[in-house]
């Protein structure tokens, strides 16, 4: 049969979902919330004369609430976002960006590597004190035997995604240090992402670079590198996958600052 290679391609192959679940409890930045609401009103209900009956719902959330990626328009530096384009009302408007919009981030089918630091660690989880560093990022590389190449996808477990259900801890979590960050645009990968709320471990001052967030400065600012935020990564460290194809497919909001996801990793069944 002429399909019988391309179904044989789903019965050889396990997906890994990399989404967290979403909901109104999910963790969030205080400066985002509310993030995330859902209310049906549409409901199916008696009486209406017909046998079939339909619900549906509102769904209201930002555009970096639970798993999402960074567009290029979401962070800028003096006022210029990659590039060099300057922030003005032409480029940032009351219905969103007429540059670097989410619509502008093109469907990722890449490889993807995961760095398990926390297991590298022998820890439980990172904690805000700790966070990863370019020196360490290299270690686990060699620990793990993978290389980055230009255009891969470089995924940071924490293993602060299994704290997803305790927003308090969540919150508290280490994320990435300003030197792994410019390691990673070094490497010239396409995006990377963290099972952290922010990439970044929080929002003060750098004392060495003078700005806060700055892994988002270098990576989409000045290297024109997308940042995914809050992915599941559990399971794929539990199995030791550190090689995959990655596949997440950004929606397409008009202007939007970021985008929700549901990335997956695709491997070989063994």
């Amino acid at each position: 049969m002429d399909n019988e290679p391309f179904f044989d391609f789903f019965t050889r192959t396990q997906i890994y979902d990399l989404e967290q679940p979403r909901s109104s409890e999910a963790p969030l930045l205080p400066l985002l919330v509310p993030g995330f609401t859902y209310t049906l009103h549409r409901r199916h209900e008696e009486g209406t004369g017909d046998p079939r009956t339909a619900a549906s719902g509102f769904l209201a959330t930002t555009d970096h609430a639970g798993t999402h990626i960074d567009a290029l328009s979401h962070v800028a530096e003096n006022l210029c976002l990659h590039g060099g384009e300057k922030v003005t009302y032409r480029i940032q408007t009351p219905t969103g960006f007429t540059r670097m919009g989410a619509e502008t981030i093109a469907p990722i089918f890449c490889r993807g590597v995961l760095l398990d630091v926390a297991g590298y660690r022998g820890v439980e989880w990172i904690s805000a004190d700790q966070p990863v560093t370019r020196q360490e990022v290299e270690a686990v590389c060699l620990h793990q035997q993978v290389t980055l190449h230009e255009g891969d996808v470089a995924l940071i477990r924490t293993e602060n995604g299994a704290r997803w259900h305790n927003p308090s801890d969540y919150l508290s979590s280490g994320g990435v240090r300003a030197d792994a960050s410019q390691w990673f645009a070094d490497q010239q990968v396409r995006a990377v992402g963290a099972d952290h709320l922010s990439w970044d471990t929080d929002g003060r001052i750098d004392p060495e670079w003078g700005m806060s967030l700055p892994g988002h400065v270098i990576l989409l600012v000045r290297h024109g590198i997308y940042i995914m935020e809050n992915l599941f990564l559990e399971d794929l460290a539990r199995d030791q996958v550190y090689e995959f194809l990655f596949v997440c497919l950004p929606l397409k909001i008009q202007g939007a600052t970021g985008s929700p996801i549901r990335p997956v990793a695709i491997v070989p069944r063994v």
